[in-house]
């Protein structure tokens, strides 16, 4: 198998990625109105863990992070995340070698993400930790 075909599916991610970065700098989702409301923020009127998450990534393309952060922290700090394992998979496909294990248990990972995003999720819709809320009304 070519190098072109092993690293198809990492680069068409990356392409995807990218445009939705473009459309979010060329569309500016705080003026109200040009994307969706949130079903869970509209039916509830509670954040999910992805509100304000268009914003956030929004300000980070913009390069300020403060504010991103101030929309929606947990994106900020999964974006380097998402990026270091995007290219992880591109060079070993790139090199034809497989993905490297988590020297971690699958089911700890898995229930440990599933944790942390409820308890985020929980935390932002508190009173305590009403500074980590979207910022939406």
């Amino acid at each position: 198998m070519s190098r072109l075909t092993r690293v198809r599916m990492p680069l068409a991610v990356g392409a995807a990625s990218l445009a939705g970065c473009a459309l979010l700098a060329l569309v500016d989702p705080n003026v109200p109105g040009r994307y969706p409301t949130c079903p869970t923020k509209l039916l509830s009127g509670l954040d999910c863990p992805l509100c304000g998450g268009l914003r956030c990534v929004r300000a980070l393309v913009s390069g300020d992070v403060g504010a991103a952060a101030d929309h929606n922290l947990l994106v900020v700090l999964l974006a380097p995340v998402a990026v270091v394992a995007w290219l992880v998979w591109l060079v070993n496909r790139w090199n034809g070698r497989p993905m490297p294990t988590i020297p971690v248990p699958p089911r700890l990972v898995l229930w440990s993400s599933v944790a942390l995003v409820v308890v985020w999720t929980v935390l932002r819709n508190l009173p305590v930790g009403a500074y980590l809320g979207s910022g939406l009304a």
